[in-house]
């Protein structure tokens, strides 16, 4: 397995707060600057592979969140049938 493959891995093992708390991380020390060009390219790699697991996390959240609000929706009117 590649580094980056190995990097993407680790990452989809992150929960939400982990990977979001790690992008902040990646972010602050962008804006800082003060890193090669080549240290800047991983960064931007790695808070790219974080970003697709805060999105994942996140509309994975929002399916169950749907999921949950159609199942009591159909449970209002299964009730309204009475």
């Amino acid at each position: 397995m590649s580094g980056r493959a190995e990097q993407a891995a680790v990452a989809e093992a992150l929960g939400y707060e982990q990977a979001r708390d790690e992008l902040v991380e990646v972010v602050r020390r962008l804006e800082a600057g003060g890193t090669t060009l080549e240290e800047s390219l991983a960064l931007w790699e790695r808070g790219e592979e974080l970003a697709k697991v805060c999105r994942r996390w996140l509309d994975g959240a929002r399916a169950r969140l749907d999921a949950a609000l159609a199942e009591e929706e159909r449970g209002e009117e299964a009730g309204d049938d009475e």
